[in-house]
């Protein structure tokens, strides 16, 4: 007889400020995403915290006050893991763990635990351990008590190297060694990018859980896992492509997200070159989310950061299904119209409307409006491979033709 496995979620709570850079607004959608990448990890948040600060606090990154406050909290509520919004230095979280005594965790210590999670294959674990050692290296005094200094006494005195030195010495040995085997990997998936001949490298890319890997099963009839959570994708997947009569090859690669660490950005250099090197992005984004702006902003700004941000765009707006918006009532004089009240034809009518934008409208789950992507997709495609081999010209009739 099968046991029901029950899932236990850890115990968690959130803690946010409110700064002059970031408004109320904005620290509670970084909070609402936080949340979503807590439940990620495998954890049920029960409290957010947030504090409207100038500066944060060298010593305890949030007042003395609020720091009660959530001590308070800690000690009557069973919490084990306290989590931050932003990245805490070594010493802050050091202090941090001393006054509260449970775990600390802050935006980037989280996102490295998922990707951990997720990471399956050698090559994308690799990744993920060089940037976990690289965040490790400068906070190994606040994970270790017993590594202060070593002990006196009659016959130890004299040079020695202290455990806390031998530590640091081990990882960033390792550190070394990871980076040698990740040159090692690069290598290898140049040559594999250098073996798929002529083909046309179209990317998918975007924030992550946007429907990217939905998107890449759906064109490819392939089997990317994809799920409703963040990160799911971690592995680049490359996949041939044929719309028509036109192949060209696909790859779906790990999403983005705001505040993303750098040594994320660092460790998974050979999975962003697949961007790099792409002739075409599909940069996919989640229409039904509030902030998309925000999170297209964010796109191109590490697109940017790979000098990636130059490349033939698409902008695919997906999950035209589960948009929704705010309604005004015919008798309400008093309520503005904002971007909240805009609908699907609204938007169409703002920047998305541009001549120099190729915009599309899909639902990747619902296969709505399909053949007008893979219309568009086959035009773009054809016209870099016709430029590139122009006496192909005549192997690629117009999609209208195929039809």
């Amino acid at each position: 007889m099968l046991e029901k496995k029950s899932i236990a979620y850890e115990r968690a709570i959130l803690i946010g400020v409110i700064t002059k850079d970031q408004d109320e607004t904005k620290s509670k959608e970084y909070l609402d995403e936080l949340e979503f990448l807590t439940y990620t990890a495998g954890g049920e948040v029960i409290k957010r915290f947030t504090q409207k600060i100038d500066i944060p606090n060298p010593k305890t990154f949030i007042g003395t006050g609020k720091m009660e406050e959530v001590e308070a909290f800690v000690n009557s509520n069973d919490i084990g893991s306290v989590i931050f919004d932003d990245e805490l230095s070594p010493s802050q979280q050091k202090n941090i763990e001393r006054l509260l005594k449970c775990k600390i965790i802050d935006r980037t210590g989280l996102i490295l635990d998922i990707f951990a999670q997720r990471a399956k294959t050698s090559y994308a674990r690799t990744q993920v351990e060089l940037a976990q050692y690289q965040y490790l290296l400068p906070r190994l005094t606040g994970l270790w008590t017993h590594l202060e200094r070593q002990r006196g006494g009659i016959g130890m005195r004299g040079p020695g190297e202290t455990e806390i030195e031998t530590d640091r010495r081990i990882v960033r040995d390792k550190i070394a060694l990871l980076r040698k085997k990740m040159e090692t990997i690069d290598k290898q998936m140049a040559v594999q990018r250098g073996n798929r001949g002529a083909l046309i490298r179209v990317a998918l890319v975007g924030y992550t859980n946007v429907g990217k890997s939905t998107l890449m099963n759906v064109i490819s009839k392939s089997e990317v896992f994809a799920e409703n959570k963040l990160f799911a994708t971690l592995d680049t997947t490359v996949r041939k492509v044929v719309i028509g009569n036109l192949p060209f090859l696909l790859s779906d690669t790990v999403g983005f997200i705001r505040k993303l660490p750098t040594q994320l950005v660092d460790s998974f250099k050979s999975t962003l070159d697949e961007v790099r090197e792409a002739d075409l992005l599909l940069h996919v984004v989640d229409i039904s989310h509030p902030n998309f702006e925000d999170h297209i902003a964010s796109v191109n700004q590490i697109l940017g950061e790979i000098d990636s941000a130059d490349k033939p765009t698409v902008m695919v707006f997906n999950k035209i299904d589960a948009y929704t918006h705010e309604t005004i009532d015919n008798d309400d004089l008093i309520t503005e119209k904002t971007k909240a009240h805009y609908t699907l034809e609204d938007w169409k009518k703002t920047w998305m409307n541009s001549s120099a934008e190729d915009v599309l409208f899909i639902s990747a789950i619902n296969k709505e409006n399909l053949d007008e992507f893979k219309h568009k997709v086959y035009n773009v495609v054809r016209e870099i491979h016709v430029t590139r081999f122009p006496y192909n010209n005549f192997l690629y009739p117009d999609y209208e033709d195929i039809e």
